[in-house]
């Protein structure tokens, strides 16, 4: 087990963007092996060109201020949240869900079925599935589970 880390969480600022990028980049890879390499470049340049420059996500930063995660919520709806490999198991993800928690009780998040690591994440968090999607948002054959707190 990791030691934790002393960090905060923010709003995302125009100049976090190419920071979270690379949070972003090195997550999915460290964490979504199952994406052909062509899915990834493309969902990197949404991520890089529609997402994150024109989305407020929170940011968590390290003690040193550096930018370590980011989640990004639509109402009650987590519709991203990518940490750091490189910080895994130090509680930020966890630090990040209880932010969402108060902003909204009633938590749903869709979770990519085989991304083994953010499936048991969630599920430790409280979040049960409550549906299924053979598809991603986008048509790809990259099936999704739709979870929610239990209650």
């Amino acid at each position: 087990m990791h030691q934790p880390v002393e960090f905060r969480i923010r709003p995302s600022m125009p100049a976090d963007t190419a920071a979270l990028v690379a949070i972003w980049h090195a997550a999915v890879c460290a964490t979504h092996d199952f994406l052909a390499p062509q899915d990834v470049e493309d969902i990197a340049v949404m991520v890089a060109e529609d997402y994150l420059p024109h989305t407020e996500v929170w940011v968590v930063l390290d003690a040193a201020g550096m930018p370590r995660g980011f989640m990004g919520m639509s109402a009650a709806n987590i519709d991203s949240l990518f940490i750091d490999p490189a910080c895994h198991g130090r509680g930020l993800g966890r630090a990040l869900i209880g932010h969402a928690r108060s902003i909204s009780p009633r938590l749903s998040v869709d979770v990519n079925e085989q991304n083994r690591q953010a499936l048991g994440f969630y599920q430790k968090m409280g979040f049960v599935t409550g549906g299924r999607s053979a598809t991603d948002d986008q048509g790809r054959p990259y099936p999704l589970l739709h979870m929610h707190l239990a209650p």
